[in-house]
């Protein structure tokens, strides 16, 4: 199984807040997101982390760099590209995740190890189910435009939606756990100039693709200077 981040983001909402780091390179409780991300995928049976990271931080490619040099057994590899949006980014990093199951996430998506161990756990066990995908949702909405999650009682999804319902109990984890299939729905969005992660996902019900929803107690993502101190006291407890 491989793995794959997308860092490639600028980052501006940091930056005008006083970040002076690349938010790849950002701390959490002295270790840098990034870094966190590959040593948690590496102990989930990672044969290749992939990522993209943004040419404007050259800081953040060297860092990613060394690590590969100084873990060589997580077997990283890099793309360096600045893109207009995430799934632009995924579009970069697919041709690596063609031929086998990958989990994708952004690089600011914040978890507890123990959560994500078994969020991989149900996804093994969804394909053995002949499911082409878990998604990882939330009850917890910190997150200033969610997209809220529909699931029967089973946690099969049925759609995305930007605008909250009674029914709808969850939201996007940011969070993908796919087949090589989901990569010919992407090239599908790419061709017709859709945009947005949400769209993409969108589009893998519209394909008829079977998803499953895993339940997370607490997803955070660190968008703003005070998320920092939010995520580090949520890994703590």
């Amino acid at each position: 199984m491989k793995y794959a981040i997308i860092a490639a983001g600028e980052g501006s909402r940091l930056a005008q807040e006083g970040i002076s780091r690349p938010k790849p390179l950002v701390e959490l409780n002295g270790e840098p997101m990034i870094e966190r991300l590959m040593r948690i995928f590496h102990q989930n049976g990672a044969e290749e982390i992939v990522v993209i990271v943004n040419r404007l931080h050259p800081e953040t490619e060297a860092f990613v760099k060394e690590l590969s040099e100084k873990h060589a057994d997580w077997n990283i590899t890099i793309e360096v590209q600045t893109t207009p949006s995430s799934m632009h980014s995924f579009a970069v990093l697919a041709p690596h995740l063609a031929d086998d199951p990958f989990c994708l996430t952004t690089v600011d998506t914040i978890f507890r190890e123990e959560d994500f161990e078994a969020y991989i756990k149900a996804f093994h066990r969804a394909l053995q189910e002949g499911y082409d995908g878990c998604m990882a949702v939330t009850d917890f909405v910190d997150d200033e435009k969610p997209l809220y999650v529909g699931t029967d009682d089973e946690m099969n999804v049925d759609g995305f939606y930007d605008t909250y319902e009674p029914r709808l109990k969850f939201i996007s984890g940011g969070i993908y756990a796919l087949t090589p299939k989901a990569i010919e729905t992407l090239h599908v969005c790419m061709k017709e100039g859709r945009s947005r992660m949400r769209n993409f996902q969108r589009a893998l019900i519209e394909d008829g693709q079977r998803l499953k929803a895993y339940l997370f107690p607490k997803i955070l993502d660190v968008d703003h200077a005070a998320d920092i101190a939010k995520a580090e006291a949520f890994l703590k407890s």
